[in-house]
């Protein structure tokens, strides 16, 4: 006697896959349309002449031309580089350091890592509102230390020409110095412990353990700050109109904020877009290398 052959029943994943691809096309569509669409849509307008509505009339480059011909673009992505350079570097060093100090198994920790990250948590709008009132020279910092007695003392960042670029870096430091903690404290816990009692058996210097051993083991996460801080650098707006509004002048005045004043108070949306053209050309700069080594590197490097 024989066995009965068991009948065969058929594999229910290529349906459930199938299933799911379905189910994501509204998705699909939406970020096609919605994002896609627009970028093409708004690098289009920037070869028109358009100005208070999109017209599709095409001049060239002239809106490029004028765009790098523009003194108060020019300033604003200058403005813009001594902003990113300090804002960047010093989040990683600031963020480095309490994840540092948080990973010492101190007490309160949960307690300590809640406070320095829930700045993040709060908009570019209202971390701005915060230190226009803490950098305001009749209501805050200045005016409180003035009335303990010491007269001489400044701290008017905020309305001062030359430093209004660096109140900004002090805001936003302030806020995504948190974020940085976070990502390093995940790296740092990574760490194998048996590195850490081989140092202490060696006697290396803790100092020469994080620069030599610790820090390149981090690598991928520093990255990956540098690149959610660089897109933050290239997008700032919210703050820059909470905090300064671009002035005293033009004395903090971002390539994101010459975009919407194009768009809304110049009427210039042919402008406006080439302007934006050229940001979405950083971001993609930015973040191509990072993509390129995170994904396609990694895929290439895998056995086949």
């Amino acid at each position: 006697m024989t066995e009965p052959a068991r009948l065969s029943r058929p594999n229910p994943r290529p349906y459930r896959l199938n299933m799911a691809a379905l189910a994501l096309i509204p998705a699909w569509i939406i970020v096609v349309a919605a994002y896609i669409g627009t970028m093409v849509w708004t690098i289009v307008i920037s070869f028109t002449g358009s100005k208070l509505l999109p017209v599709y009339n095409f001049v060239g480059f002239d809106q490029y031309v004028r765009l790098f011909a523009s003194d108060r673009w020019q300033v604003s992505v200058w403005h813009l580089a001594v902003f990113g350079v300090l804002f960047i570097v010093c989040c990683l060093i600031v963020g480095f350091l309490l994840a540092v100090a948080l990973d010492q198994k101190i007490r309160f920790e949960n307690t300590f890592r809640t406070i320095f990250l829930y700045p993040y948590a709060m908009s570019f709008i209202v971390t701005g509102l915060i230190w226009q009132w803490l950098m305001n020279p009749n209501l805050g910092i200045q005016n409180t230390v003035r009335n303990w007695g010491w007269t001489s003392f400044t701290f008017d960042w905020a309305v001062n020409s030359n430093l209004a670029v660096f109140a900004l870096v002090i805001a936003a430091i302030w806020q995504a110095s948190g974020l940085v903690m976070a990502l390093m404290l995940a790296g740092l816990r990574g760490v194998d412990t048996e590195l850490w009692k081989a140092a202490k058996i060696d006697r290396i210097p803790t100092w020469r353990v994080y620069v030599s051993i610790i820090i390149p083991i981090l690598t991928p996460t520093i990255t990956t700050a540098t690149v959610l801080l660089s897109i933050a650098v290239i997008k700032v707006y919210d703050l820059v109109v909470a905090l300064t509004n671009g002035g005293p002048g033009t004395a903090s005045e971002m390539p994101a904020k010459f975009v919407m004043d194009n768009l809304g108070q110049r009427q210039n949306i042919g402008l406006a877009t080439a302007a934006s053209t050229m940001m979405l050309i950083t971001v993609i700069c930015v973040v191509s290398p990072w993509l390129y080594h995170t994904y396609f590197r990694r895929q290439s490097r895998r056995p086949t």
